[in-house]
């Protein structure tokens, strides 16, 4: 029961957050890099170009989850899931959190979280390093697309 209840939540919350963008909201890039694409026919569809984390984007229309954005020369369409109505900042100042704060931050971990790990872990420091040679692996979509269609794999007929 109490996993229904959590998992019930966890629904409302991500549904209000895509059902409360409209016309006219400025929305904020939440993802490291938004890649928008020319349609909303599918995976597949073109790419338009991309968005850096923060970059604020002005809703132009929302079909289901699709959100049709532009960004100075940039429009196209997103998940709605990548965006979030919270202006995103950056901070010069001393107390400005370094990339590798924000990184480990981004993974769950916070100073205390990382001293306990530390302490646990001997090669966190070869974990990190494979998390991010992971994060970096780039499939393009041409090689995945036939990968998909070689397979019959489902959203084979996709865009």
């Amino acid at each position: 029961m109490k996993r229904f209840l959590f998992f019930s939540l966890a629904c409302l919350i991500t549904a209000s957050s895509v059902f409360a963008q409209k016309k006219g909201d400025v929305m904020y890039v939440a993802v490291k890099n938004l890649t928008v694409k020319s349609s909303k026919s599918g995976f597949f569809a073109p790419v338009a170009g991309s968005l850096p984390y923060g970059t604020p984007v002005a809703v132009q229309s929302v079909s289901g989850s699709a959100v049709e954005i532009s960004a100075g020369t940039l429009s196209g369409w997103v998940d709605g899931s990548s965006l979030t109505s919270k202006r995103i900042t950056e901070s010069v100042t001393s107390t400005s959190a370094s990339a590798k704060e924000i990184a480990l931050a981004g993974k769950g971990f916070n100073e205390e979280i990382e001293d306990v790990y530390r302490t646990e872990n001997a090669n966190l420091e070869q974990a990190y390093a494979a998390i991010g040679a992971v994060e970096s692996i780039a499939v393009d979509n041409d090689a995945l697309k036939q990968f998909i269609v070689d397979g019959s794999l489902a959203g084979a007929g996709e865009n």
